[in-house]
């Protein structure tokens, strides 16, 4: 049942008859009837029909309701390569009917291997960047919209100089009229090259890339052609499509940076969407994200702790060959967390943060400072008090956040 099937597993109520509850979906999903049909119809449409692979009742969902699990397999051969004929066939006219919920994606190895996966992945963007056996640091723009391209590149400046590995933009940073794209491009490229020249280091900046749909990779191609050496993308919004394109394409080169937005209105009830690891591990994966944002397991609105980690999982596992991508888990982190946050996600994640960094006592330069030093620390096995004593930086920063064991 793996090698020539998708097999998609369903929550329901665990009422009823689930058996012929299953069938229907089966059917309905793809040959869309089926006991009405003459014999040899049947024999006809039998390669291009669902089955149901498993029902497993006595279930319980995130808030202890009785819920049932419902597989279904459906051939490979009524897809193609892409997230939007895989999430019509599995969950489209499915998904408004009632109290139903997407938990689970299994994929055939050969049916993986059409898609992209990551261009660079985890070991392509340390190469870019020249960093191994640590945590990536991300900082984000605090303040975007409204300021002008002097007091950006000043903001920049500064988080460059704290010793981030990427900068990115806000990822609602739509009007820039005071700071038009390409000349921000142009701009912060410059600052990029002289720290380089100056410290050895690379640092990438993703520009968040904006438009009308169908000029997404005409304006993604022309950034990278003005000097963009990362790029930042609302996937839900525009579509797993449109980042599939970006991948697919050669003159797109660069680090593609998944934001969430949008993915709560998927995942976060109990019992309608779609499970957070399919929306934001597996489907980010297969159409070509090198760095995947999600809600941390800590923040103010925190993805559970389980759910955070099948996502990681879904990201950096084996996946038919495809590269793994980074995980970044954003929001509520702060440098006393780097501990935690090394424990949970290992080495090979994005140390992400906004108000760990801009909130910090000395602004962003000092809260890059105490991120870079909690890092070090961390990763060497000493305790960030003991690290606070030679890096003022640091101090400071427990100091307003604490250590979080």
């Amino acid at each position: 049942m793996t090698n020539e099937w998708v097999v998609a597993t369903y929550q329901v109520p665990d009422d009823g008859d689930l058996r012929k509850k299953a069938e229907s979906i089966a059917v309905g999903l793809t040959v869309g009837t089926w006991t009405d049909l003459p014999a040899a119809r049947r024999a006809e449409l039998e390669p291009y029909k669902g089955v149901v692979v498993d029902i497993r009742r006595g279930q319980v969902a995130a808030d202890r309701s009785r819920v049932a699990h419902l597989a279904i397999g459906y051939p490979v051969r009524n897809l193609r390569a892409d997230i939007p004929s895989l999430l019509t066939t599995v969950f489209g006219k499915l998904s408004m009917d009632g109290r139903i919920r997407l938990i689970d994606l299994k994929l055939p190895d050969a049916f993986v291997r059409a898609f992209p996966g990551p261009r660079l992945g985890i070991a392509g963007v340390r190469q870019r960047l020249g960093v191994w056996g640590r945590p990536l640091l991300m900082s984000i723009f605090k303040s975007c919209i409204g300021l002008s391209l002097a007091e950006l590149h000043e903001q920049f400046v500064a988080q460059v100089e704290g010793g981030v590995d990427l900068v990115k933009d806000d990822e609602i940073f739509f009007v820039d009229d005071r700071a038009p794209v390409f000349e921000r491009i142009a701009l912060f490229r410059e600052a990029l090259d002289a720290h380089e020249a100056k410290t050895g280091r690379r640092v990438l900046y993703a520009v968040n890339l904006t438009g009308p749909v169908d000029e997404l990779v005409d304006r993604a191609r022309e950034a990278v052609r003005q000097g963009a050496t990362a790029l930042l993308l609302n996937v839900l919004p525009y579509g797993y499509d449109i980042l599939q394109r970006l991948r697919e394409d050669p003159d797109i080169a660069v680090p593609i940076l998944a934001h969430p937005a949008l993915a709560g209105a998927l995942y976060a009830s109990p019992h309608h969407g779609i499970a957070a690891p399919i929306v934001l591990g597996t489907l980010m994966r297969l159409a070509g994200a090198d760095l995947v944002l999600f809600p941390s397991p800590y923040g103010t609105v925190p993805l559970d702790a389980a759910k955070a980690f099948a996502l990681r999982d879904r990201l950096v596992e084996p996946f038919a060959g495809l590269a793994p991508a980074f995980p970044v888990p954003s929001a509520g982190i702060h440098p006393g967390m780097v501990p935690r946050l090394l424990a949970d996600f290992g080495l090979d994640h994005v140390v992400n943060a906004g108000g760990g960094i801009h909130g910090h006592p000395d602004g962003p330069r000092g809260g890059g400072e105490a991120f870079v030093a909690a890092i070090e620390a961390a990763v060497a096995g000493v305790p960030l008090e003991e690290q606070a004593k030679t890096c003022p930086a640091l101090d400071k920063a427990l100091a307003k956040w604490g250590v979080v064991a």
